[in-house]
């Protein structure tokens, strides 16, 4: 045995690679004899060529049916692990981020409750969903610890609801919580406007409600029991004035409905919507509003009701204040009301304790950030933690077998999202930015989501880049985009969020993690590698290329950033390259800490970083940068032309389409910018490198990368900068500024400052001018919007993009800690 793991030791990555699939062959050899049984059978009942072209089907639905098959090994989280016995603390959550306010467990088919509004004036929506064509002012968390309270402001035209949260542990359940939600008039003219707010609470396919009415229309409270909660009471209280004092005239509805799942709840609620209503206060103007009425069903709609609705709808004049309160029937003993002044008193406490741990954790005040700046850095962690998910449902999976796309088995997963309005869903390499961020706040949390993403693996090794889990999260995405290619990677920067975790993180949680890490590196090196050893290829990129400017290849993640013009095997990809370095340096890290042969990982890890290797085969010296290779032609553009008229029809509408001016050849790539930095920023250029220089000089020179916002992703002197890459399709990654690679550049600036060689003084300069450049920006951007975006302007500044986007973009929160 030592024998043998002295000689795995030695192996160099391609060795790695043979014993990887021998491993798979030996995996299948059970099958295989089965298969050659079944051979000989079907050789002496249907002939040779009949048993072989029957076998050859069989092979390839055995193959397909990887795709959706889980991977073998023990999961990397325990059985119950996100339980309320495991984990009582993160049982309940804000774990619905598309909504504007709402909580659910982590569990697979959790009760709901959440918050819906309506401004009782002409032309108001109602408000339920997180939707950028809401035209909100702002909205987001200001304060949120990701475990036990929060607290948001929204700002919707004339009116400011703040929602504030606050847990209490007990019981068997996850224990209590209260909800606060407070109604101020905002701006001139709305003083005495007049609000409805729509509390309620859904089950979803499992579960009882039971409505407890009062004067026929007020739902004071809702009894129910459910697989995870046991028996639980949620009762909606009276509205007090805002400082709490005072019962507020109101007028109420209740709704009692079923819906065919939670994304048609606002369906249901507003095709309940009647205007015959008349608010009535025994002092004050009468005043016609619009309220829920009987529920007689979606119209056109034949789908099966799976989710029982209890909504409890309060209408008042402004200000006002509401509260909501959740008792586990578990909890046996109960302290005072969570109500009034005591939810006051804990709402202070938590806020207080926050405000300690984040100058704890990342020292602003110390650094002499004045308050509106830690405000700011605190609302960014907040938005990212607030924006946390609990998702369950069925992947779709196309294979390059499959004719039709497969469902894969129910998965569950809790993960940030990028985006609350827009992409609120989780997504594979956004998912090692946000746990950056999240490993300095919580480990703990940062270690169990990581843990939750490698569970998604499939028998190959393959992780979907895009989890579109549930009927909630689907509703959200267009459909071109709902199936999910087993041949298509993403950048693997699980392994640069769990490369800070190692040290620190439990052996027997590494040593779950440690078959599936190894399983989703091997997958690269089987099915992303590229044409000449130690060089690597996206696969998956578009695959009508003459319909776009430049090809986009969105499984680096960077989309529309130019590649090859023309797609071929013949590509090498840079970035790639880089990320497999940086993965085989982190998996020999937890292989060492376990124990386990590292001498493979090690080897790959020496060759990838290997400068002079890197060189040959990506150093472009026409370019004087690092660059892609590929087919590729210099001179590409888009052509509108008309459409040829059949006899006797109307000429069609003119189309846009590809024109090649030079043929393309094998050759460097000519686009200088994110890609070509990547030696850099996963630091593998050795401080003395020769080519060190050349890269520090296209960051700097504002002709190139350097704005004063942040490095543009593409060279303003690039030939596809800002061009569009079809009429419909605006630029994306060809000149914006975008904060998760401005955070890795800061990040290789601030290593290359603190190791000697020729250019450490110039990086530290260059790291003090690009941190003050981007935070200062992000901060001006905030202040003035309300949000933090996707991504902002080279030019002016600007935020652009979704919003809010406080997925990477909260990294401005380690950049001013200093943090990387």
């Amino acid at each position: 045995m030592a024998a043998e793991r002295r000689r795995r030791g030695a192996e160099g990555p391609r060795e790695a690679r043979v014993r990887a699939r021998e491993r798979g062959a030996a995996r299948g050899e059970r099958g295989g004899r089965g298969a050659l049984g079944l051979a000989a059978a079907l050789a002496l009942g249907l002939g040779l060529a009949a048993a072989g072209a029957l076998l050859a089907q069989w092979g390839r639905w055995r193959a397909a049916s990887r795709a959706v098959s889980p991977h073998p090994a023990a999961p990397a989280l325990p059985p119950g692990a996100t339980g309320p016995g495991a984990a009582p603390h993160r049982f309940w959550g804000s774990y619905r981020p598309h909504v504007y306010f709402g909580m659910k467990t982590r569990s697979p088919r959790s009760v709901v409750t959440g918050l819906m509004w309506l401004q009782q004036r002409e032309g108001a929506e109602l408000r339920h969903t997180c939707e950028q064509s809401d035209g909100l002012r702002r909205y987001g968390w200001l304060l949120h610890d990701g475990e036990r309270f929060g607290l948001q402001d929204i700002h919707d035209r004339g009116l400011l609801l703040r929602t504030e949260f606050v847990k209490r542990p007990g019981g068997l359940h996850g224990g209590d919580w209260s909800w606060r939600v407070t109604a101020r008039p905002e701006g001139a003219g709305s003083q005495a406007a007049l609000v409805s707010l729509f509390f309620y609470v859904a089950t979803d396919g499992q579960g009882e409600l039971r409505p407890h009415v009062e004067d026929g229309a007020r739902l004071a409270a809702v009894t129910g029991t459910s697989e995870e909660l046991g028996d639980f009471k949620i009762t909606f209280h009276r509205p007090t004035a805002d400082d709490g004092e005072g019962v507020k005239y109101s007028s109420y509805r209740y709704l009692d409905a079923w819906s065919p799942g939670l994304h048609r709840l606002t369906d249901v609620v507003r095709s309940s919507l009647s205007d015959r209503f008349v608010f009535a206060p025994p002092e004050g103007p009468r005043q016609r509003f619009v309220a829920v009425d009987a529920f007689r069903g979606l119209p056109g709609t034949a789908e099966a009701p799976r989710s029982h609705l209890l909504l409890h709808q309060v209408t008042l004049r402004l200000p006002a204040r509401v509260e909501v309160t959740f008792e586990s029937g578990s909890v046996r003993e109960r302290r005072a009301a969570l109500l009034g002044p005591v939810l006051t008193a804990e709402l202070a406490r938590h806020q207080a304790a926050f405000e300690r741990r984040f100058e704890e954790t990342f020292g602003l005040e110390r650094k002499g950030f004045p308050p509106s700046q830690r405000r700011f850095a605190q609302a960014a962690l907040s938005n990212t933690l607030g924006g946390m998910g609990y998702f369950h449902g069925r992947s779709l999976v196309r294979s390059p077998l499959h004719e039709q796309p497969a469902p894969y088995p129910d998965s569950s997963l809790f993960t940030a999202v990028p985006s609350r309005s827009f992409f609120p869903r989780g997504f594979l390499w956004d998912e090692g930015f946000h746990q950056l961020l999240l490993a300095r706040w919580d480990p703990e949390l940062s270690r169990e989501v990581l843990a939750h993403w490698l569970d998604l693996m499939n028998a190959d090794g393959w992780i979907p880049r895009e989890q579109i889990l549930g009927d909630e999260a689907r509703a959200k995405v267009p459909p071109e985009f709902v199936v999910q290619h087993s041949d298509v990677a993403n950048p693997p920067t699980l392994f640069l969020a769990l490369q800070p975790l190692l040290a620190s993180a439990p052996l027997p949680y590494l040593r779950r993690l440690f078959p599936r890490l190894r399983a989703w590196y091997e997958w690269y090196n089987g099915t992303q590698a590229g044409p000449l050893p130690h060089t690597f290829r996206w696969r998956g990129r578009d695959a009508d290329p003459e319909r776009f400017l430049n090809p986009k290849t969105l499984a680096s993640g960077l989309d529309d950033y130019p590649r090859a013009s023309h797609p071929s095997a013949d590509e090498r990809h840079l970035d790639l390259r880089c990320w497999m370095a940086l993965a085989s340096r982190v998996l020999a890290e937890a292989a060492e800490r376990l124990g386990e042969p590292a001498e493979p990982y090690r080897s790959a890890e020496r060759a990838l970083s290997d400068n002079e290797l890197l060189e040959r085969l990506h150093w472009a010296e026409e370019l004087g940068a690092f660059a892609d290779f590929g087919n590729h032609s210099r001179a590409v553009e888009l052509r509108r032309e008309a459409g040829r008229a059949a006899p006797g029809r109307p000429p069609p509408a003119p189309r846009v389409v590809r024109v090649v001016r030079e043929a393309p050849r094998l050759r460097f790539v000519d686009a200088l910018g994110y890609v070509s930095l990547f030696p850099l920023l996963l630091q593998l250029l050795r401080p003395d490198s020769p080519r060190l220089g050349a890269v520090l000089d296209a960051v700097r020179d504002e002709r190139r990368l350097w704005t004063p916002f942040g490095l543009r992703s593409l060279a303003r002197d690039s030939p596809l900068y800002m061009r569009r890459n079809t009429e419909h399709d605006p630029p994306y990654w060809r000149g914006s500024v975008w904060v998760n690679i401005n955070y890795l550049a800061l990040r290789a600036l601030h290593g290359y400052a603190d190791r000697p060689g020729p250019h450490r003084e110039r990086a530290e300069r260059l790291y003090g001018e690009l941190r003050h450049n981007l935070i200062g920006n992000l901060y001006r951007q905030y202040a003035e919007s309300g949000y933090l975006w996707e991504h902002y302007s080279d030019s002016t500044g600007r935020g652009q993009g979704s919003h809010p986007f406080t997925g990477w973009s909260a990294l401005v929160v380690l950049a001013m800690a200093e943090d990387y």
